[in-house]
């Protein structure tokens, strides 16, 4: 498979598995942040299947494409049996993830933005993990639910970071960049400005309040 970066470059890889997971590992490097290897690996699982476009979008016949987070959510609530509720928060918690990871700067100025993602794909995350456990299912996975719950900021940071590294552009937006830090708190963003020579007020960074 081919991945395309904005330099306008096409850069072959052999095998994406094994690309995606050197390059959260180097991100995680890069960062010195600490995600269960676990965790890791079920990130680097997500990315390769939504590489497929088909796994990634929905198609319901009249539409087709992603459907809204709040959406999925009262899908989950109205749920009939407890697979279906399980399988629509992992969906909107491996959407949320994904989005925010790759697509962030596409959510600056709409309704909703990388706060947002964080918050539900966290929130899905943390619930899947309390529905889960106890189960068989819960014996492999809980754990791993729970860690990118708790770790759901960082994780996007990561893949922020692995985004960033396959543009292979040095440009920063720093108003975005301002914009992410002062709505997530994210230590990425920070560390950013900083090398930008913009130095972020303690206290004005602050997490997700829904």
């Amino acid at each position: 498979m081919n991945i395309s970066s904005t330099a306008g470059h096409v850069m072959p890889v052999r095998n994406l598995r094994d690309y995606f997971r050197q390059s959260i590992d180097a991100a995680i490097d890069r960062q010195g942040v600490a995600v269960d290897t676990h965790a890791t690996h079920y990130v680097v699982n997500l990315l390769t299947i939504f590489s497929r476009s088909e796994e990634l979008y929905e198609d319901r016949g009249d539409m087709y494409g992603l459907r809204p987070l709040a959406l999925m959510l009262a899908d989950a609530v109205e749920a009939k049996t407890a697979e279906e509720r399980s399988f629509t928060l992992q969906r909107i918690g491996d959407v949320a993830l994904f989005i925010a990871g790759f697509f962030a700067d596409s959510l600056a100025y709409k309704l909703v933005d990388l706060d947002y993602y964080i918050y539900m794909g966290g929130s899905a995350y943390g619930s899947l993990s309390d529905e889960v456990r106890g189960t068989v299912r819960g014996r492999a996975l809980a754990g791993v639910y729970a860690e990118l719950a708790a770790k759901f900021q960082i994780v996007v940071d990561v893949l922020n970071d692995v985004r960033d590294e396959t543009r292979r552009s040095s440009d920063v937006d720093l108003l975005r960049t301002y914009e992410v830090w002062l709505k997530t708190g994210s230590r990425r963003a920070a560390a950013l400005l900083r090398q930008n020579g913009v130095v972020p007020m303690t206290g004005l960074g602050t997490r997700p309040r829904h």
